[in-house]
């Protein structure tokens, strides 16, 4: 057992009422400069939809994440080394700017300055990429709150095996927000496919980051992450993507997106994992098996054995001691109402969400019938009008009974708080039937429903001892100097971005474990 620690994070979907606070506040931080105009790290889209890019989740195109191949053995869906060395220079798998969007803006001199005359001065939408005049066609949330669902939202991948169950009628049909970010993988594919070894996974906290100093712009990262959240800076012609704010996380801080958002929908913390399971976990045969298979890396932070093995290798007290005071462990592994997004590209996704109730609860009310009432809303979540079996392709491989099970237990815990309230007693049958004791379905539903702040963000800051290091590894940050946040090109500590040290990043590529 080789015990590492992960920041993660879980999104409560019932709390997500698609504002863009996260995405906005995101793109002022990072990508408010030349050459991502188009880039967003942060998106919240509307489902059902094809997203951003378009139809990122339909790997028969795109070919992102891993396989297992005829052996067993992981392989990515981009191909081997030769097959991807041999398409360095014309790959096929890349989304082209059509499918994330043309960035527009406006010659507003041209409105400022008008002079006075009969008629109201008007400005053309301008591409920010080539200044030229254009017709803004798409966007980043073109599909907001279902916006243009008749002609798009068939195409959304997860509707393709169940399009005849589907109403899609506008005003009858169910959606739900969902905020997307770097997952920041135990297995990223996007690090294993980088030729130059630019893509690297930190050690100290799991961390994904882009080395500008290394990165030739060869875009195979692209490629082969499969939820598309890498891209390339058309001024620099590197790599970039989602860094989970990590000069916020190093001074136990939160991110940005979890610190502006609005529904307080987001939850920051430590899980421990045991590396030596990670292949393992990511091969298993059959995709309905990866989320607990997934659950089984994960290490207990109370366990003695646990602690000790992680003293021995290096892991601070402060730091298990926020692992065991996580709110992700308790959603992800006690309660096991978090889910991951898409388990089945194998990449062990380290972003997970809760899924959405309400709409469960609006069939229900809606029928005239009891919401308080377990059978009734049992049988409201396998005649949901967008079925179970979407949010079962989008969480859980697939696996109807894993997200079924969520929703009843979310249910249980909402009509076990509502009885308590009103009139004190306590529902034997609903924690019998959630499989929780009182003192877990009460603390669930504080963590969900009222958490402060620092329950919400369990985040130890880095170490003063550890802080040469993680500055070597990354120069402060991985975006600073030409093409960098504000274009300035300096960083106060005059690093470069080059990683010096001898540690680096852990990298997997092609299933094999490796020290770059």
């Amino acid at each position: 057992m080789r015990v590492m620690a992960q920041v993660a994070m879980v999104m409560n979907l019932d709390k997500c009422i698609g504002c863009h606070t996260c995405s906005v506040t995101c793109k002022q931080t990072w990508t408010n400069r030349e050459g991502v105009e188009y880039v967003w790290f942060n998106n919240v889209e509307t489902k059902p939809g094809i997203g951003y890019p378009k139809r990122y989740e339909d790997q028969d195109r795109w070919h992102g994440g891993w396989q297992l191949d005829r052996r067993g053995r992981l392989k990515l869906r981009a191909g081997g080394r030769v097959k991807r060395l041999l398409s360095l220079f014309s790959n096929p798998d890349l989304p082209d700017l059509d499918d994330y969007y043309e960035p527009a803006t406006y010659d507003y001199d041209t409105l400022i300055n008008a002079p006075a005359g009969p008629h109201t001065p008007v400005i053309r939408p301008k591409s920010a990429i080539t200044g030229q005049d254009m017709a803004i066609t798409w966007g980043p949330n073109w599909e907001d709150d279902l916006g243009g669902a008749h002609e798009h939202a068939p195409g959304d991948p997860n509707l393709a095996a169940m399009a005849e169950k589907v109403r899609l009628e506008f005003d009858r049909t169910f959606m739900f927000h969902l905020p997307r970010i770097c997952e920041h993988c135990l297995n990223p594919a996007c690090v294993a496919a980088c030729p130059s070894g630019a893509m690297y996974k930190r050690e100290e906290d799991g961390i994904v980051l882009v080395d500008q100093e290394r990165c030739r712009g060869w875009r195979m990262c692209v490629s082969s992450c499969p939820y598309k959240k890498v891209y390339v800076n058309h001024r620099t012609g590197k790599a970039e993507k989602c860094t989970f704010c990590f000069p916020r996380i190093e001074a136990g801080q939160p991110t940005v997106c979890a610190e502006t958002c609005v529904g307080r929908l987001r939850y920051l913390g430590l899980i421990l994992y045991d590396a030596d399971a990670v292949l393992d976990a990511a091969r298993v045969p059959d995709p309905r098996d990866l989320l607990e298979a997934q659950r089984k890396v994960f290490l207990d932070p109370d366990d003695p054995e646990v602690i000790a093995a992680a003293r021995a290798g290096g892991i601070s007290e402060d730091w298990i001691s926020a692992a065991q005071r996580s709110p992700i462990y308790r959603l992800a592994m006690r309660y096991r109402v978090a889910l991951p997004l898409h388990p089945e590209y194998r990449t062990l996704p380290m972003v997970w969400y809760i899924p959405p109730l309400s709409p469960v609860l609006d069939a229900v009310t809606g029928a005239g019938a009891d919401a308080d009432d377990p059978d009734n809303v049992f049988h409201a979540i396998t005649d949901l009008r967008i079925p179970l079996e979407y949010l079962a392709s989008v969480f859980a491989a697939g696996d109807t009974e894993v997200v079924a099970g969520v929703l009843m237990k979310l249910s249980a815990m909402r009509a076990y708080m509502r009885a308590r309230t009103i009139d004190g007693t306590v529902a034997g049958d609903l924690l019998e039937s959630a499989g929780m004791t009182a003192a877990d379905m009460e603390e669930m539903y504080r963590l969900l429903a009222i958490a402060k702040y620092e329950e919400r963000y369990v985040v130890p800051a880095a170490h003063r001892e550890d802080a040469a290091a993680l500055s070597a590894q990354t120069g402060g940050c991985s975006l600073d100097g030409d093409g960098g946040p504000g274009m300035s090109g300096f960083h106060p500590s005059g690093l470069t971005g080059r990683r010096t040290d001898g540690r680096m990043g852990l990298k997997l590529f092609a299933g094999k474990e490796t020290r770059p």
